[in-house]
């Protein structure tokens, strides 16, 4: 464990009803963080079966760590819904600490019911569709931005807090198939960049972490798995488990990295080996 120094904190984990962020929720709880648990409705954990409901998450993980959390909804593509969550968070907690931008993914305009989970039709950097193009941007890229622009200026205020974007090793190299996902990954880390730079006369770190492939309920159903890679340890040659990005994100949320800013952490067993 890194972190005494995030005991008592409050954190928003944005994206957190399911899949990785969820189990970053769980384990930010787990080391003392007050954590507000968002989706964007209520039932969206049903997506892949993963719970009933947001508050059943809220339930199960105050359950398994006894810490705080709280749940909180809203479509983070809309500015005014942004601020509706951020105000909701302060009014319970006084402030945010940690901003965990976690909410994304590969899903275009048919939302995770469509085919391969969601991913677009077409997924490559010319048959894509317009609609579909405009839907993974925002899911990923606007969504980071306006929860950055919602929490930086308090923070700032401050002169204090950390922010970690999740971004993606597909966001660090070419590629044909999820063209666009690639895209509004890159755009997250440049963002981040950016961010780090603008808030460092503030003392406020801003770094992302880019998860490799991450077993989760969606990646589950989105692809074919290879059997050799499902182990959960002794080797590298393996997918990643969601804990393994969660602690990479305590770690850079915590006094632990406390000169470490505008960085694009790899959390890929080895996979991309080249500068980010």
């Amino acid at each position: 464990m890194t972190s005494g120094s995030l005991s008592g904190k409050t954190a928003w984990v944005t994206g957190s009803s399911r899949g990785i962020g969820r189990v970053v929720a769980e384990h930010l709880a787990s080391v003392g963080v007050k954590v507000a648990v968002h989706g964007t409705s209520r039932t969206s954990t049903r997506s892949f079966s993963e719970a009933d409901s947001l508050d059943d998450v809220v339930r199960q993980i105050m359950e398994s760590t006894g810490g705080t959390v709280m749940a909180v909804t809203g479509d983070l593509t809309d500015p005014d819904a942004v601020h509706a969550v951020a105000a909701r968070i302060r009014d319970a907690w006084g402030r945010i600490d940690i901003l965990v931008n976690c909410a994304g993914g590969d899903i275009g305009s048919a939302g995770t019911s469509g085919p391969n989970a969601g991913k677009p039709a077409g997924n490559n950097p010319v048959d894509i569709s317009v609609l579909d193009i405009r839907t993974v941007m925002d899911r990923n890229f606007m969504t980071t931005v306006l929860c950055c622009r919602e929490v930086a200026p308090e923070m700032r205020e401050r002169r204090a807090g950390s922010i970690v974007n999740v971004g993606s090793i597909s966001g660090l190299f070419g590629m044909d198939n999820s063209a666009i996902y690639a895209c509004s990954k890159a755009a997250v880390h440049e963002y981040t960049r950016c961010l780090a730079v603008h808030l460092r006369p503030y003392n406020v770190r801003v770094n992302a972490v880019a998860p490799g492939e991450i077993v989760t309920a969606r990646f589950k159903a989105s692809r074919p798995l290879e059997e050799d890679r499902m182990v959960e340890s002794g080797k590298l040659e393996r997918y990643g488990r969601p804990i393994e990005v969660a602690r990479t994100i305590e770690f850079l949320a915590s006094d632990q990295a406390s000169y470490i800013s505008g960085q694009v952490l790899r959390v890929d067993g080895a996979q991309q080996c080249w500068p980010s």
